[in-house]
């Protein structure tokens, strides 16, 4: 084992130490998203030779010489046979969150999953700043925001995604699909992420408070868009006429009006819009609903 003085290298972003250069430089790509290795079949990158490796002998190969005794399940690599054999067979969640009881089977799906509580977001793109919660999501949004890889189109409009569950949402738009229910209120979403917001409202908890007008939030990510109320900050810029916005739903509805798309169609009459709000008044015409009620 190392010691503490053996390990002379250091990072300048982290501190993390390592005893030999050649494993600073791999870890650095954690922080840069580096995938300097190609897969010369399929183009997939990665960040370690030995991952290359591992890739090509399970995806193309098909060698999968690790096998569960239980399942006869075969795995590419003995670490994935333990985690496999842990979780379905063994059932061991030892990892429990103190703020709502949910078990993991490992340390750092826990800490990932602390974060959708306090809101925090470590991982920062050096590029633009922009800051991501888990590392895998800063990775993808440097390869497809700064890279512009948008390998994946929809085969309704051809608009292209840079990530596969981009476009499984965004196709979504087109079929009116929302399959993540609220076991609550039976509320449904097209998308995880919603669901997830939305049942913070029935535990009532509000923990982040703005200090100007105290108004209070059941996300710091809430709190965050809110204060720019206050301060008229409008941090996300459209690059093609340069108009900002204080949040990056508007900067992606206003896209729109550049690119002709129209991605909400009626389920009813197949009719297009460009704004999720323009559908939704929209399909009062065929319900015949009337909200608004004059108190006079």
């Amino acid at each position: 084992m190392n010691k503490p003085e053996d390990r002379r290298y250091g990072c300048v972003i982290c501190k993390q130490r390592f005893p030999k250069k050649h494993h600073l430089k791999v870890h650095i790509r954690t922080h840069t998203g580096e995938k300097p290795f190609t897969c010369d079949i399929c183009n997939k990158s990665c960040s370690q030779r030995s991952n290359l490796n591992t890739h090509k002998r399970a995806v193309h190969n098909g060698e999968r010489k690790y096998s569960c005794d239980v399942c006869q399940k075969s795995f590419s690599q003995s670490n994935h046979l333990a985690r496999h054999k842990r979780t379905v067979h063994d059932g061991v969640r030892k990892y429990s969150c103190s703020l709502c009881q949910k078990t993991f089977t490992q340390k750092y799906h826990l800490e990932r999953h602390t974060r959708t509580h306090t809101g925090e977001k470590p991982f920062s793109c050096d590029i633009c700043q922009m800051l991501f919660s888990r590392r895998c999501n800063l990775t993808e949004h440097k390869r497809t925001v700064h890279n512009r890889e948008r390998k994946y189109s929809c085969s309704a409009c051809q608009k292209t995604f840079g990530r596969k569950q981009d476009l499984a949402r965004h196709t979504r738009t087109h079929m009116g699909e929302k399959p993540f229910s609220c076991d609550i209120c039976q509320r449904s979403f097209s998308e995880k992420a919603s669901l997830n917001k939305h049942q913070i409202i029935h535990t009532g908890e509000h923990s982040y408070s703005c200090d100007i007008c105290q108004k209070a939030f059941s996300l710091k990510s809430y709190l965050t868009r809110h204060a720019r109320t206050h301060t008229g900050e409008k941090p996300f810029s459209c690059d093609i006429c340069q108009t900002s916005f204080s949040n990056s739903g508007d900067l992606h509805s206003h896209k729109r009006t550049h690119t002709g798309e129209r991605p909400f169609s009626c389920s009813l009459c197949q009719k297009t819009f460009a704004h999720k709000r323009n559908l939704r008044i929209h399909t009062r015409i065929h319900t015949g609903e009337k909200p608004f009620s004059c108190d006079t």
